[in-house]
């Protein structure tokens, strides 16, 4: 069975690549959509520089960026972001599924703390264990 090709709302990643902003942004969903009219922030026009020049291949360093709202456009697929959650730099590969996601959901800011066992003084019932 051949492995089915990646499409979004009906355009393959080539075709989305070759599109402009304008045609792009009839594709994505309302949200997103007003975030592209309304243009970039300095900070996004920094990252979008950054992501021009390592796709000319003169940006050697990786490229790290706090901006969690950016929208994954299509030319930032095949890349690799470093993404800020609030305490390090998440890196992520850019994949067709996350076109018209923001780069925030790729790197979550808080974890899952798992407990495992009470630590000593937690509670009366652990005095009683032994400390080894």
């Amino acid at each position: 069975m051949a492995k089915k090709e990646f499409t979004y709302r009906g355009k393959t990643v080539d075709e989305l690549k070759q599109m402009d902003i304008q045609q792009f942004m009839k594709l994505v969903p309302s949200r997103e959509r007003r975030k592209l009219k309304r243009g970039y922030t300095d900070a996004e026009k920094i990252l979008l520089k950054k992501i021009d020049a390592a796709i000319s291949g003169t940006w050697k360093k990786p490229i790290k960026t706090h901006c969690r709202d950016m929208i994954i456009l299509p030319k930032l697929i095949g890349l690799k972001i470093h993404i800020h959650n609030g305490k390090e730099f998440i890196m992520i590969d850019v994949v067709p599924d996350m076109v018209g996601h923001r780069l925030g959901e790729f790197a979550n800011t808080t974890i899952y703390v798992k407990h495992n066992a009470p630590g000593i003084g937690a509670t009366r019932s652990s005095a009683f264990q032994s400390v080894k």
